[in-house]
């Protein structure tokens, strides 16, 4: 199965283009899913009478009062001893957050049912979606932390005691509430880290929009999320008897320059609605489930758009190829390179495109480092040979940080 994640800027039309990508896999044959926390009807007006797509609307309210009283069912014992009153499911409101994690439950339940070729997700604004994305690691780095699994004390005690008591014992609630946790947060990471998913960014070309996909591009890398293409969006026709038109098309070339394996979408001169808009917004690789994420498949609407753009002059607008270059590729080991024959020390190289030195920051804690790219921040455990060796230097160089470890000879084994 193949997972599309659309994220972008707000406002840069990542909820149609999500659906026009839907419907072009559905056209290719693929069994589409798409998955949306959009406003139903503004999601019916986009779709308009378009079928083939199955749609799972993410309803976080219900979802989060669900969760709610299947933790206070869970926890009756341990809650009437603390004198708890519950909460009734009329009173229950959703909190901030329960949206995020209402979307990774339901691109959980969409990645292991079997019903579907293709599962197009509909993700918040870009700076969010990495962090949500993110966010099933860091949460299972937390539980560990806080509950690690081998300093569950008198754990063949804990069923006898419950006896004695005549309740469950908070401990074994709480651990195996966290366990249950791990599990749900561990099924949702390996659909991230599966190789048939990749980001899609879409953007409209500008300032604000290269800056944006800038720092995107350091936060995805720095999560080693792969990208499979950008998606410059509302492009305008580059040639308009319009002055105004021109100078706007002008300041989108600029940004186009720095994006020049984007695919590029055209400005419809009004918001898409239904089919036939969609298709000329859909994607020019015909996305199929048949190849591993940022592959071409066959067919699709092509490049037949443009059109309507205003001032256009009905020609078909450009649409460049996707490629792989300055994105960061399907998530591996970041490399740890043998340098002790020859300088003393291991390079770990760690890719972050756009990465700025006054922006980079490094900590070791143990066996983890903590990374600060931007406004991004990531833990990430050491590969087994620098656990050994102390942290001697790192450098910058062309969108790669180089990180130089030298053996410690108190746990280095001599030769």
């Amino acid at each position: 199965m193949r997972t599309l994640l659309v994220t972008g800027p707000g406002g840069a039309g990542r909820t149609t283009v999500a659906a026009a990508t839907a419907l072009d896999g559905a056209r290719n044959g693929s069994r589409t899913l798409l998955v949306t926390g959009e406003d139903r009807q503004r999601l019916d007006a986009v779709l308009g009478t378009a079928g083939g797509v199955d749609v799972c609307h993410v309803d976080s309210d219900t979802t989060f009062r669900e969760e709610l009283a299947a933790l206070q069912t869970r926890g009756t014992a341990v809650l009437s001893l603390l004198g708890a009153r519950p909460l009734q499911a009329e009173e229950m409101t959703a909190l901030p957050g329960a949206e995020q994690f209402a979307l990774l439950r339901a691109l959980r339940r969409a990645a292991e049912g079997a019903a579907y070729d293709l599962v197009v997700v509909d993700l918040p604004p870009l700076r969010q979606a990495i962090d949500l994305l993110a966010l099933p690691e860091q949460l299972r780095r937390y539980l560990r932390r806080l509950l690690p699994a081998e300093r569950q004390a008198a754990r063949a005690l804990r069923p006898v005691l419950a006896q004695l008591a005549g309740v469950p014992m908070p401990a074994q609630w709480l651990y195996e509430t966290a366990a249950r946790w791990d599990t749900e947060l561990a099924a949702v990471q390996r659909v991230v880290e599966h190789p048939g998913t990749a980001v899609r960014i879409v953007a409209e070309p500008g300032p604000a929009g290269a800056d944006a996909v800038r720092t995107g591009l350091l936060g995805l890398a720095l999560h080693q999320i792969p990208v499979d293409r950008v998606v410059a969006n509302r492009v305008l026709p580059r040639e308009s008897a319009d002055t105004w038109l021109a100078t706007l098309a002008a300041q989108q070339d600029k940004c186009l320059a720095e994006w020049p394996d984007a695919e590029r979408l055209p400005h419809l001169g009004h918001d898409p609605r239904g089919a036939e808009d969609l298709a000329l917004l859909a994607p020019g690789d015909g996305v199929r489930a048949d190849g591993p994420a940022g592959t071409a498949g066959t067919g699709g609407a092509g490049g037949t758009a443009g059109a309507g753009a205003p001032g256009g002059t009905g020609e078909p607008a450009s649409r460049t190829a996707p490629a792989a270059s300055g994105l960061p590729g399907p998530r591996a080991p970041w490399p740890v390179e043998d340098r002790l024959s020859d300088d003393g020390v291991l390079l770990w190289r760690i890719p972050l495109p756009g990465a700025r030195k006054d922006g980079l920051d490094l900590v070791r804690r143990g066996d983890e480092l903590l990374l600060t790219a931007g406004p991004f921040r990531r833990i990430v455990p050491l590969p087994s040979a620098p656990r050994r060796c102390t942290v001697s230097g790192a450098a910058l160089r062309d969108g790669e940080l180089a990180i130089r470890f030298t053996p410690d000879p108190a746990l280095w084994p001599s030769r």
